[in-house]
């Protein structure tokens, strides 16, 4: 009866995963999108060595752990589980506050209970509390911790990337400036740090923009609270500062579109264009007037130089109306790409085949 019931509630999930208007998406020629997943709020994604896709969520309390297509709850009794990482057969949960270890062997009853809590310890503020977290190729695990406002001076402990060793209690400072990044990565040649980041709201529906942001040097501070963009002075934080004060972002996005995951493309899958640039999910905007984003976006890279920047995939917004938002993506080892989408709550895979 239990396998009854589990395979009719699998059967349902797949049914419904199946009404999505995929057919609604458009994809750039020899492109092809399916649903891989059902994961209710599916947000941060991240990945062991034997395929399993570890899957946050943000509204919800639950970590789900993907495997052949199935998920289960990881790890549950949480807040605002966002951010998930792997690193040497441990996964890492990220709350508002506190960054719990977990044993991540595949052979492990599931749901789990933490092996132990991080010492380094982060703000409880809820505003732009939930975290994206990414291990370094220096080891350490990068937190960002947003501003805890649409706008103000946060003070010293906000609107910052911080980097930690979970091995240690160290927790060091590497960006200031940063309004609110939920999804960042390493650049696969020079190992630099690119984010993106959410741009403030009511400054009208244009202004200013969202942006992706590059870190050169640890320290580099950029912008947030008193310059947005590359030249856009703050009308309420910004009296007597200079925009060239501070790092300028290297893309500026549309207003309200909220970049959320990007990761660099260093699959074989897609065709060459596509290695070494950015791809990245936009999850949309909430106020704006007419809404924007709801789709993936293509930074086309030359070494550290971006040539352009594009949509990629866009037809989750329908009108005004919104059936899907994508918050990360991933690159699977086969070179295709996981997209999660908390609206709809699956993981889409990204494959591409050259056209005869």
């Amino acid at each position: 009866m239990v396998l009854l019931l589990l395979g009719l509630l699998f059967s349902s999930l797949s049914l419904e995963a199946a009404s999505l208007p995929l057919d609604k998406l458009k994809l750039p020629p020899g492109f092809a999108i399916s649903v891989w997943a059902r994961v209710p709020g599916a947000r941060s994604l991240t990945q062991a060595p034997d395929g399993r896709v570890f899957v946050g969520s943000r509204s919800g309390d639950k970590v789900y752990v993907v495997k052949d297509g199935k998920a289960q709850v990881f790890a549950q009794g949480l807040e605002s589980p966002n951010g998930v990482a792997f690193k040497d057969g441990k996964v890492y949960i990220a709350e508002i506050s506190s960054i719990h270890e977990y044993d991540g062997s595949p052979k492990a009853k599931l749901p789990l209970k933490p092996l132990r809590t991080l010492p380094q310890k982060f703000p409880s503020d809820t505003h732009h509390g939930w975290k994206f977290i990414r291990f370094g190729p220096d080891g350490k695990l990068y937190v960002p911790v947003g501003a805890n406002c649409n706008i103000c001076d946060p003070g010293k402990d906000y609107a910052r990337i911080y980097r930690i060793d979970v091995n240690g209690t160290s927790k060091e400072e590497v960006a200031s400036g940063v309004r609110n990044t939920v999804g960042f990565d390493f650049h696969p040649v020079s190992k630099e740090l690119w984010f993106t980041e959410n741009g403030r709201d009511w400054m009208g529906d244009d202004r200013p923009p969202c942006e992706v942001n590059r870190l050169t040097v640890q320290g580099q501070n950029f912008g947030f609270p008193y310059c947005h963009g590359k030249n856009i002075v703050d009308p309420e934080f910004g009296k007597g500062k200079k925009c060239s004060d501070y790092v300028s972002p290297v893309v500026e996005l549309r207003a309200h579109v909220a970049p959320l995951g990007m990761r660099f493309y260093t699959g074989n899958m897609f065709p060459a264009e596509y290695h070494n640039s950015i791809l990245l999910a936009e999850h949309g905007s909430w106020n704006r007037s007419t809404p924007q984003g709801y789709r993936l976006t293509f930074v086309k890279l030359n070494g550290s130089q971006v040539e352009k920047t594009e949509g990629f995939i866009e037809g989750w917004l329908q009108g005004d109306s919104a059936w899907g938002r994508p918050v990360d993506v991933e690159v699977l080892p086969d070179g295709s790409l996981l997209i999660s989408d908390d609206k709809a709550g699956v993981i889409y895979r990204l494959t591409y085949k050259a056209q005869k």
